[in-house]
């Protein structure tokens, strides 16, 4: 509601100076519960972020180009991804981790200030929505079963592939493959690679068929098929090729993030922020959902000195299996809704 009312460019620079006051807090804390609530505060403090520039995207750009931009959006956040792989490992040989914090804090300051006094502000059309208006919007969103379908399956595709990209997969690969540590952070690596080329291209590509005058919900579906049926191979035990198998399965999820353009186009400009920030909202549900979940089912089995038990695994990434496939027959059964 702020996005749509003041602007992405006001809100993102004012919510980046809270995630570097939480940040500072962070590098400066003395306890878990300051770690926590610091943590918190960093948290807070990013959450516009990516809503932000698919919200700016939405106002300058034509509909044509959304997917692109939402994909460079989503690349450019793997950057950091990449950061907190192999160049996060090299560079604590020499810092200490909470210098490294120190400079995460002043680049997060920076970018406030280039939004505050460089990025230029997009002038609407008319005057913003009062807050009852914005309220109104809502619940157009809330009422409109294709909102549902999109949100149910990407909230259950993410479920799976940001849960196990942020946290799992790395376990996966001590326990199960037997990497060292800095092999995982070059599997990380490679995977977050992965995750920035099918971004990119499925942006592209379904930017391409919305010139055309065809739908980019195949596109979509396609993309998150293909992920399951990875995962499905990695749930049966194929341990061939490892960072191969993990890298098509989080390249090929990529493609679910086509709902927030296809979502976008049905409503007016003006209502992105809501209508990005709506749908989010059950990405974070999902990726929640995932890492708690399995860690429920890996608990499950006891663990060794050296991580968790390898055979627990299979039927951790089974349940991610059935969701995600589920949510995706989800979205097709209510293809029509889309057309």
């Amino acid at each position: 509601m702020l996005l749509d009312r003041f602007g992405p460019r006001r809100v993102d620079a004012t919510l980046l100076l809270v995630a570097a006051a939480g940040g500072l807090w962070f590098s400066l804390a003395q306890s878990t519960t300051e770690l926590t609530l610091a943590r918190a505060l960093i948290g807070l403090g990013v959450s516009g972020c990516l809503m932000s520039a698919l919200s700016a995207f939405a106002l300058w750009y034509p509909p044509e180009r959304l997917a692109t931009m939402n994909g460079i959006a989503f690349a450019s956040g793997m950057l950091g991804a990449i950061a907190a792989t192999v160049p996060l490992e090299l560079a604590l040989r020499a810092l200490h981790w909470r210098e490294v914090f120190y400079g995460i804090v002043a680049l997060t300051v920076t970018v406030s200030l280039v939004l505050f006094f460089v990025v230029p502000e997009k002038i609407g059309h008319r005057k913003p929505d009062s807050f009852g208006d914005q309220l109104h919007g809502l619940a157009a969103i809330a009422r409109d079963p294709a909102f549902w379908r999109a949100a149910v399956c990407i909230g259950a595709s993410q479920m799976a592939a940001v849960s196990l990209s942020t946290l799992w997969v790395a376990t996966w690969l001590r326990d199960v493959a037997g990497y060292s540590q800095a092999q995982v952070a070059r599997a990380l690596l490679a995977f977050a690679l992965a995750m920035i080329t099918g971004y990119i291209g499925f942006g592209r590509a379904a930017d391409a068929r919305v010139r055309r005058g065809r739908s980019t919900l195949p596109l979509l579906a396609g993309g998150v098929a293909a992920a399951s049926l990875c995962l499905a191979l990695l749930a049966l035990g194929v341990r061939v090729f490892p960072v191969a198998l993990w890298s098509a399965f989080f390249g090929s999820a990529t493609a679910v993030v086509l709902a927030y353009p296809l979502l976008s186009r049905r409503y007016p400009r003006e209502m992105a922020g809501r209508v990005n920030s709506t749908l989010n909202v059950f990405v974070f549900v999902g990726m929640f959902s995932g890492q708690w979940a399995v860690g429920l089912v890996i608990n499950r089995w006891p663990a060794s000195a050296a991580g968790y038990a390898p055979e627990a695994y299979p039927w951790a990434l089974a349940m991610l299996w059935v969701v995600q496939a589920a949510g995706l027959a989800w979205l097709w059964r209510g293809r029509r809704l889309f057309a």
